[in-house]
């Protein structure tokens, strides 16, 4: 058992070298030995070994897998380049809670960087490296994403997604428009833990949470190039749990009023207008606005 971890196990994939070992293989390489992949998983065992094939960098990566209780269980076998743990729980209880549980076991090892992807998305070849070099030189950053393609599960070119980059930007439009893509993002963990993990206060916007308590101590910022292949799932959080995720967003702004900002208002009526818009017309009017 994971300490401090109640229901949980930790399995280390020993089939992997050591990092220091691995290193020794890339010809000294810029290592990456201080950034973990953070990836929540239940249940989409093919989707990913789909996700960790992505993963390519110049440097091997660490990758903590939370299987918040698959049945059965995830199985990863050893991955060339990767160094791949598994941390299970017990009782399925939702994307908020594994991903809390999963920074908590990071803060303990000393993990400095924690990359976000989920399982069925594709990173980008060298992601980790530049977004690792980005903040290594801003100080003042804590949390930096990328843009991303987002395709369809058969891996059809649907639309980009091309959040504003600067930080005096996002601030601006944070309640307007989507400002990060959640699983392109790389968070530095001590802001992370300063700004208290993820919660589950906020369902289906933990992201938007979390990105805002980071705001209240650093800054954030999205790197002008793609960074992730982002796949539509009819079957994902934006679909099945939309009014939560909506819900949550009402509350968020309520709790960051931002009177003299007239994006917060622009914001704050779009979502009350996302109530009574079905989500397969909103998907087609996304399609329509950002397709290249």
């Amino acid at each position: 058992m994971t300490p401090g971890t109640p229901g949980s196990e930790f399995s280390d994939n020993a089939d992997n070298a050591d990092s220091a070992d691995n290193a020794e293989a890339y010809d000294g390489a810029p290592a990456l030995d201080d950034v973990a992949v953070l990836i929540p998983a239940y249940n989409c065992q093919e989707d990913l070994e789909r996700t960790l094939a992505s993963l390519h960098e110049t440097s091997p990566v660490r990758v903590l897998v939370v299987d918040d209780g698959s049945t059965p269980a995830i199985v990863l076998p050893a991955w060339e380049g990767l160094r791949i743990e598994v941390l299970r729980l017990a009782v399925n209880g939702g994307i908020e809670r594994a991903l809390r549980t999963g920074c908590e076991l990071l803060f303990e090892q000393g993990v400095r960087y924690i990359a976000r992807i989920d399982a069925g998305d594709l990173a980008t070849a060298g992601r980790l490296r530049r977004q690792r070099t980005y903040l290594e030189a801003h100080a003042e950053v804590g949390a930096v994403g990328a843009w991303a393609e987002v395709v369809t599960r058969a891996g059809k070119r649907l639309f980009l997604l091309t959040p504003p980059t600067q930080p005096e930007e996002i601030r601006r439009l944070r309640f307007f428009r989507s400002c990060f893509v959640h699983p392109a993002m790389m968070l530095r963990a001590q802001a992370v833990q300063a700004a208290g993990n993820y919660r589950v206060g906020y369902r289906a916007a933990e992201d938007l949470d979390l990105f805002l308590r980071i705001m209240e101590h650093a800054e954030c910022a999205n790197l002008p190039e793609i960074g992730l292949r982002y796949e539509i799932n009819e079957g994902g959080i934006s679909a099945t749990r939309r009014r939560a995720q909506i819900s949550s967003t009402l509350r968020l702004q309520l709790r960051y009023i931002d009177a003299l900002n007239p994006y917060y208002w622009l914001g704050l009526a779009k979502n009350l207008l996302h109530f009574a818009v079905p989500y397969r017309v909103l998907q087609g009017f996304k399609r329509g606005l950002f397709s290249a």
